[in-house]
């Protein structure tokens, strides 16, 4: 075997190791979601589920606990009658802006590619009966 390739192979690695470290912590349906309704303000829990149409109050409690082991999230318990508890990000999280704008811009040439494939599909199917 010869040196370039393991070269290459690891600089592979090297790449796909903080790629991999991302997807972990952002992985699933519904952390970026949330991440999103937090850079608003923060919240308490209800406003989190309201703004994040369909997860449920399980889903949200699991992904603000992953959020926060992560030091993604902030959870603030007041000491006050009834406790308030409101959930805002932390200065760690505001790294992910350019993250969620890139992936905000790609989704919509996603959307707008895979649109004109499908009607374009549509138009011939229609052309061919």
């Amino acid at each position: 075997m010869n040196k370039p390739a393991e070269i290459e192979h690891s600089e592979c690695k090297g790449i796909l190791r903080p790629i991999r470290d991302a997807l972990d912590v952002l992985n699933g349906k519904w952390k970026l979601p949330i991440i999103v309704a937090l850079t608003f303000g923060e919240k308490r829990f209800g406003e989190i589920a309201k703004e994040v149409q369909g997860v449920t109050d399980r889903m949200l409690s699991k992904e603000l606990r992953d959020l926060e082991l992560n030091g993604l999230v902030k959870r603030t318990v007041e000491n006050s009658y009834p406790v308030k508890v409101t959930y805002s990000l932390t200065p760690h999280s505001e790294s992910l802006g350019t993250v969620i704008e890139a992936l905000r811009d790609w989704g919509a040439l996603h959307r707008e590619e895979i649109l004109k494939e499908s009607s374009g599909k549509q138009s011939l199917q229609k052309t061919t009966i």
